[in-house]
């Protein structure tokens, strides 16, 4: 392995998601992921798998769930959970030819990352259950790669009101620079 593939793990996962219908005057329906299924590889999208009175199951693709070196204190608290999130982001898919109005855009572990997605309106993210042998995959990651970081408690530098900067005396050269000696 190369020291790039070390600092990263990936594993394919297949996404079912649910489509519910609902009693709401603006939506009749809803996509709710349900499951991940481990080592789902190329999966063809838009399988449907189950149905019911109201609601119909679909592998709706797969994708890579990643791990990065970088990213282990957010995995570290994604496995803090009871029980622990793989989250899934679903985006629009404008394409008319398409199966269904969405499509899979991204699987991962790390809570910090889901959340930096859900500042644009058109993704929707949620998270199903992790299952117990990626739960086993990403603490054996966390545990060969983590690096606690120490904590350098900053020392706060006593304010002058008589020193450069803000509210300093004007210097005697009338450049109005501040007394900062630059001018």
């Amino acid at each position: 392995m190369t020291e790039s593939i070390e600092r990263m793990a990936s594993l394919p996962v297949g996404v079912i998601a649910e489509r519910r219908e609902m009693d709401n005057p603006w939506q009749d329906h809803q996509w709710i992921p349900v499951e991940i299924v481990p080592g789902a590889g190329s999966v063809p999208a838009w399988q449907e798998i189950g149905r019911g009175d109201g609601w119909v199951r679909y592998i709706i693709g797969s994708a890579p769930l990643e791990l990065h070196r970088r990213e282990t204190e957010a995995y570290k608290v994604n496995l803090s959970n009871d029980p622990p999130q793989v989250y899934v982001l679903l985006r629009s898919d404008d394409d008319p030819d398409a199966p269904q109005e969405i499509k899979l855009f991204l699987v991962t572990a790390s809570p910090y990352e889901a959340q930096n997605y859900l500042d644009t309106e058109d993704n929707m993210l949620l998270s199903v259950p992790m299952p117990p042998d990626v739960i086993a995959w990403v603490q054996a990651f966390v545990d060969k790669h983590h690096v606690e970081e120490p904590f350098y408690k900053r020392k706060r530098q006593r304010y002058d009101p008589d020193g450069l900067g803000f509210g300093a005396k004007p210097s005697s050269d009338g450049g109005g620079n501040g007394g900062n000696g630059v001018g």
